[in-house]
């Protein structure tokens, strides 16, 4: 574990500021590249100019999906391809855990749309009194739910010491300007009574070692600590996993946290790092080249 940070944070205009300082940037997606409604097409850019200048971009998201359902969705939303080398999710990370429990019943909570993430694998769905562990890719529907929705059966799922697989450690995502709770809202309310939980995704960090992997493959040598980045806008997930890992950290400020951040001059946000657990090393108000 990296020490706290404790330098103030660098207020960038631009990420052409710092690209000569790195070769490997590991990039969020839900509110960096997109707002899950449309890209945001100056982020987009920014990627672009990146690997034209020699950095390998991976795409590091809390998507409890595989990374071919983020692909496609990337394309319906105009990212393109030039963005990026090769994304990771956490959908990923996550199938590698269900396989070590193959053939172990699991009770899957989250929206058919995550489906994907137990295709082909032996891992039968059964209903929440006959399970084994638990899937937990976010709330069966989170226009209407929150993590109290889920009391009564969180008890129940304590009490008889069932393990939760959290696949998205996301608290909340902003989606089109609303923001939503994701999996990671019901796993810490999991943990708050007691109960065990794997998370598969950021701040964690297996997912920052599989991206690395594919990105050190792609350059075909290994690519020191300190010239790898991140960018992210979740203090609790992008900074801190960053931070953990030994990159440098780069926030938008436009994301999750715009309420705090967006309407601020820099010394209100420098007062707001500061309160934080999590401090980056740069931010940035939108990703931009």
């Amino acid at each position: 574990m990296q020490p706290a940070k404790t330098a103030p944070t660098v207020a960038l205009t631009g990420f052409s500021e710092i690209t000569d300082q790195f070769d490997i940037c590991l990039c969020d997606i839900w509110g960096v590249v997109h707002n899950g409604v449309a890209a945001h097409q100056d982020a987009c850019d920014a990627l672009v100019a990146m690997r034209e200048r020699g950095v390998s971009v991976v795409l590091v998201t809390n998507a409890p999906r595989p990374r071919r359902e983020i692909e496609v969705q990337l394309a319906r939303l105009a990212v393109p391809e030039a963005a990026y080398d090769a994304i990771v999710t956490s959908g990923d990370v996550c199938r590698a855990l269900i396989e070590e429990r193959s053939g172990e019943p699991v009770f899957m909570l989250g929206p058919d749309r995550d489906l994907p993430l137990i295709a082909g694998l032996d891992a039968p769905r059964v209903s929440s009194a006959e399970a084994r562990y638990v899937l937990c890719t976010g709330l069966f529907d989170d226009e209407t739910e929150t993590a109290e929705t889920y009391a009564g059966l969180f008890a129940d799922l304590v009490a008889r010491d069932l393990v939760m697989i959290c696949a998205n450690p996301d608290l909340v995502v902003d989606r089109g300007g609303k923001i939503v709770p994701c999996a990671g809202s019901l796993a810490l309310a999991y943990e708050q009574i007691g109960g065990t939980v794997i998370y598969a995704g950021k701040p964690h960090r297996p997912i920052y070692e599989m991206a690395l992997h594919i990105a050190e493959a792609r350059r075909g040598k290994p690519v020191p600590p300190d010239r790898i980045c991140a960018i992210g806008d979740a203090i609790r997930t992008d900074i801190a996993g960053a931070n953990a890992f030994g990159a440098a950290s780069v926030m938008v400020l436009a994301g999750i946290h715009a309420q705090d951040l967006v309407e601020k001059s820099w010394e209100e946000r420098h007062g707001w790092f500061a309160g934080q657990h999590h401090r980056p090393d740069y931010a940035i108000p939108q990703l931009v080249w």
